[in-house]
């Protein structure tokens, strides 16, 4: 490829291999002395140390890199190319011209330009085609520039587009799109094999039509036609296939061929029309008032001819006469018009152009009419001899046209997917490709114009040139023989269609080659040269299914939808690059902008609606499912895309959003914190947590699973790896969707303080921790875990977070099984923002509990009516909108009147909630206006000053400085307040911010315990059988020589409970009665 390199480079590298390079490379090294001079020099061998030169993109994408060798003398890194240790046939590097500019030209100038274009100029008129036209070519010309763009930002490899869609747009649009145009290119092979046997048979060999035509009327001789399609379609297309797979080689060899055919025939046509000004070419057309006649089956255009002996009649009139002499009844239009002759192609000097200037839409059936030419006809006369005027075979309209014209402006892909082969091809694309269609779409728009300017509109409007001797209606334009186009179109629509079937198999190989769609990975394989073999069988295999709808028209839009979708992505991808400001997007292509892009994008949306809303529709439905299936299935495949760049900015714009202020009661969901363990070889301890996780996910909200490690973060940094790997796993496992962190400190008792401070986000942060029952910690020879647990207790406090706590978590309910039936049961004893109403509803939305019923009890003491507090109750429920029973537990315990508890705020709150559902209509909506979140710090106050809160269950002490504490006095009795006579109450034991003080001396502790066990076994009597248990858990005491005390105290309180779950509130309102 390059020979410009200096030769003593070689001998420079050859004399030092042996010695320089490290091993991976220098077995190859080795083999460089026994390599013939001239093949040497063939391959750029680039010695970045010594070489200024810059280096060509082309030169690197063709060596392979062996593998660079750090050299122990100097800092050169070769680089050694693959050619010369294993040749290749590789083809001669292309520049724009051989390389994009004629590919791209052969692929856009096609069958439907001979075949459909003078029918599309008579049927839609001048300005009509014209505006199809110029639609058409700018989509093309926008998706060029976007196409551009993204070619040029970086090396393009061998996969044309579907590798620069899938790498800047990701796997799931890349695959989508690259389904898209594989599709798209087989149906347009498909397209091009149909339209060379249209004019086999219709122009070339009539005889050789296998299913006889002659003597067939309508519908008739349309399904014969068809048949002949189907027959020769599949015919001709395993022989192009076999072509195809025995030798690429010839199909390139013969491009050039088919593009002269092409050129040719271009030539041809504007000869013609230069011909056209000087002497018109005779294409008489016979006239039956103002029908053309079909010229099969009569000689002389005249119903009768005067010779020798008298008048005789042609044969003309015996088609429309029942005898041919001249009494003979005849058809009723025959006998009222005079038969006529007009002259087909005018010329460009006539001004048939103000004729054809507008539309002339036709029903399938409809005659063809000139119009300004005198007709007699009744108002309700039938149409008879039908089969010898020219018909419209088809009904037409503007979106019909569009859906048939745009495959004829496709293929500018061609450039781009050639990109391995280019010289540069990062130079030559956006050139190539741009000229290329400027070049066909001022063919396209003069073509349009010409044709309306030179032929007569009903020779337009005649598809099949019936009128004019079955001559091909662009043929009688051509100079010197209609024959000229014929053939150079007949080569060049064979031509296309063997490009086609080349390209399209490849296209199919790259993706699956990329292993994005597992489906797919059988058509990776090949022959040993790297032919796709597998692919070109499921290619042919598909081409076969346009070949039997056999209609060139009904063909035509299946295959524009496909093409459209593929560059609505490619302007997609430009203008998503440009907008988001992605790093890595510098295009060296500077003529592009995201308008433009977005302007192509919905061009080829309309255009697509245009076509055929159906066809749009199930195409657009086919690129989603394939999306969503690679979403679902494909590899996980890194590629830097845009998409990922899209997420990220929203995710960030919805951050900023979340953080503008305090969430509302309403909106307020358990944002999870799981605390795990993780034992030596860094597996989780307790993975039934995460199921329990996933249970209370019907929140939605957030999950973060943390785990702290003890150690320093250099050492120990493989430890938390392979700690996150095992979170990552029991994630998946357990369906939990979050994120996972390790924290690494000196103790883990620091280092799950760090997790509860730096975990989350802005907004996203956590508000409830969920940490499971320190087992067996009395076994426990140090302290430290249960201690770490009361100080975690502490901090959630301190946080204001809320806590859960599951005792016996190896008891829970995995995720698999399923509770036909049970209670979920709710002791609530004191009013801690609703988290125990909540957690119960939130487990009920998950399949494991749905069966479950709701059952909350709560503890009445003498100076409570329980009546009333059970109707209380249930109204509180039926205003939050939750189902659960309830029951009124009554304990009038004589035997714990040494102590007098204070009855706190929070024990005050539940009567005060009870209460407040009583008030009037009028006092409760003023009450909403009152309701404010509890984040706002309260000032310390005596508690027994404290008013009862007002407040609907809306405000709970939610500042640490509301302590409601007990002081001791000398002797251990605790102090009573001012007028806090009350009787006696187990409930503030459970007080939410406030602390217990435990006192060491026994006989307290005896007592307390006793109160424990009070509870506890009421508690067993009415839910041992219950599935679940939610209990208040209290706070833990202020003095830490207790500590140890509590936990015997939470051991007692839930002795004999299969599963329980220790609430504590987070000190604010997480349930409403207000919608």
């Amino acid at each position: 490829t390059h020979t410009h390199m200096h030769t003593h480079k070689h001998t420079h590298l050859a004399n030092h291999a042996h010695i320089d390079t490290y091993s991976p490379t220098n077995t190859h090294t080795h083999h460089i002395k026994h390599i013939p001079k001239n093949r040497r020099r063939n391959c750029p061998l680039i010695n970045l140390a010594n070489n200024t030169e810059p280096l060509h993109p082309s030169s690197i994408s063709n060596c392979k890199i062996l593998g660079y060798g750090y050299l122990s003398r100097g800092s050169h890194i070769h680089i050694l190319c693959v050619h010369f240790l294993f040749p290749s046939n590789q083809a001669p590097a292309l520049g724009t011209l051989m390389g994009v500019y004629l590919p791209c030209i052969q692929n856009i100038f096609g069958v439907i330009l001979f075949l459909r274009m003078t029918w599309m100029v008579g049927i839609g008129g001048v300005i009509g085609s014209f505006i199809i036209v110029f639609m058409c070519c700018s989509t093309t010309m926008l998706t060029a520039i976007s196409m551009s763009a993204i070619a040029t930002n970086g090396v393009v490899p061998a996969g044309g587009s579907y590798y620069m869609i899938s790498r800047s747009l990701g796997p799931e649009f890349g695959g989508a799109v690259g389904i898209c145009f594989y599709l798209g290119t087989t149906f347009a092979g498909a397209m091009y094999i149909l339209g060379s046997i249209e004019l086999l048979l219709i122009y070339i060999l009539p005889q050789a039509a296998i299913f006889k035509m002659e003597g067939l009327e309508g519908a008739e001789a349309e399904a014969a036609m068809l048949n002949n399609m189907r027959v020769y379609g599949t015919i001709v297309l395993s022989f192009m296939a076999t072509v195809v797979f025995v030798g690429v080689k010839y199909v390139n060899k013969l491009a050039l061929l088919f593009l002269a055919c092409v050129i040719l025939s271009i030539l041809a046509v504007y000869a013609g029309v230069i011909k056209t000004a000087i002497e018109p070419p005779d294409f008489p057309v016979c006239m039956l008032g103002n029908r053309p006649l079909i010229s099969k089956g009569f000689d002389v255009c005249a119903k009768t001819l005067e010779s020798g002996n008298g008048t005789v009649t042609t044969k003309l009139w015996k088609i429309f006469c029942d005898t041919p002499f001249l009494n003979a009844t005849c058809d009723e239009y025959f006998a009222n018009n005079n038969v006529s002759f007009i002259q087909g192609i005018p010329g460009v000097m006539s001004g048939i152009l103000k004729e054809n200037l507008f539309g002339n839409y036709l029903e399938k059936g409809n005659l063809v009419a000139k119009i300004g030419i005198a007709t007699v006809e009744g108002p309700d006369d039938i149409l008879t001899n039908s089969n010898r005027y020219v018909l419209a075979d088809i009904t037409s309209f503007f979106t019909l046209l569009v859906g048939i014209y745009f495959p004829s402006v496709t293929g500018i892909m061609a450039g781009s997917n050639r990109s391995g082969d280019l010289r540069d091809a990062q130079k030559s694309i956006p050139i190539g490709t741009i000229m290329a269609i400027t070049t066909t779409s001022l063919v396209y728009m003069s073509a349009v114009v010409l044709f309306g300017a030179c032929i007569d509109g009903v020779v337009l409007r005649d598809k099949f040139g019936e009128g004019v001797n079955g001559n091909l209606v662009i043929g009688t334009l051509a100079w010197p023989s209609p024959w000229v186009i014929v053939i150079g179109s007949f080569f060049s629509t064979c031509g296309a269609g063997l490009q086609s079937l080349t390209g399209a198999p490849r296209l199919m190989q790259a993706i699956s080659r990329d292993g994005v769609v597992p489906i797919l990975r059988v058509f990776g394989h090949g022959k040993a040269n790297g032919e796709p073999t597998w692919a070109l069988l499921l290619t042919a295999c598909i081409c076969e299914i346009g070949i039997l709808i056999a209609s060139l028209d009904a063909v035509a839009p299946i295959l524009s939808m496909f093409f459209l979708m593929c560059y609505m992505f490619v302007n997609l991808a430009c203008a998503l690059q440009t907008l988001l400001r992605t790093p890595n997007w510098r295009p060296r292509f500077k003529f592009y902008h995201w308008a433009l892009s977005f302007l192509g994008m919905s061009l080829c949306l309309s255009l697509m609606f245009i076509c055929s809303w159906f066809y749009a529709i199930v195409a657009m439905v086919i690129a989603g499912s394939i999306y969503k299936y690679i979403e679902f299935h494909g590899a996980e495949k890194e590629w830097g895309d845009g998409i990922r760049g899209i997420s990220l900015s929203a995710a960030r714009y919805a951050l900023m959003r979340l953080d503008e202020g305090p969430a509302h009661t309403k909106n307020w969901r358990p944002q999870l914190l799981v605390l795990v363990s993780t034992d030596v070889e860094q597996n989780v301890e307790q993975p039934r947590l995460l199921s329990l996780t996933n249970q209370l996910k019907a929140g939605k909200g957030l999950t973060i699973v943390g785990t702290a490690l003890a150690g320093t973060y250099l050492e120990n940094h493989p430890q938390a790896q392979r700690a996150e790997q095992s979170l990552r796993k029991l994630m998946e496992t357990e369906k939990v969707k979050g994120f996972c962190q390790v924290t690494i400190s000196s103790n883990m008792r620091d280092a799950t303080s760090h997790l509860l401070q730096a975990s989350g986000l802005g907004g996203l942060m956590h508000n409830t921790v969920l940490v499971s029952w320190p087992r067996n910690w009395k076994q426990a020879d140090d302290h430290q875990t249960w201690r770490d647990f009361i100080e975690l207790v502490r901090e959630t406090t301190a946080a204001h977070l809320a806590l859960l706590v599951p005792k016996n978590i190896a008891a829970f309910p995995s995720n698999g099984e399923r509770f036909s039936e049970g209670h979920i049961d709710v002791w609530w004893i004191v009013h801690d923002g609703g988290m125990l109403m909540l957690l119960p509803f939130l487990l009920r939305q998950h399949k494991v509990w749905r069966k479950c019923r709701m059952r909350i009890f709560t503890v009445a003491q003498m100076d409570d009516n329980s009546i009333q507090m059970k109707k209380d109750l249930t109204t509180f429920l039926y205003h939050l909108r939750i189902d659960a029973e309830v029951e009124v537990v009554e304990m009038h315990d004589s035997d714990i009147s040494a102590y007098t508890y204070e009855k706190t705020l929070v024990m005050e709150q539940r009567s005060q909630i009870l209460k407040q559902i009583n008030l009037t209509k009028t006092e409760r909506e003023r009450e909403v206006q009152l309701i404010h979140d509890s984040t706002t710090p309260a000032s310390p106050i005596n508690p027994a000053t404290l008013t009862p809160a007002t407040e609907g269950g809306a405000q709970t002490p939610g500042s640490a400085q509301v302590q409601m504490t007990w002081t001791e006095k000398a002797d251990g009795e605790l102090a009573k307040p001012p007028g806090a006579s009350t009787p006696e109450g187990i409930k503030d034991i459970f007080n939410m911010n406030g602390h217990l003080v435990y006192s060491n001396r026994n006989q307290s502790n005896v007592r307390r315990m006793h109160t424990a066990l009070r509870l506890n076994g009421v508690i067993v009597k009415k839910s041992s059988e219950a599935k679940l248990v939610l209990l208040n858990m209290p706070g833990p005491p202020k003095n830490r020589a207790g500590d140890e005390n509590y936990m015997e105290f939470l051991e007692v309180l839930t002795e004999g409970l299969n599963r329980v779950l220790l609430v504590r509130g987070g000190g604010r309102e997480v349930i409403t009665i207000y919608s």
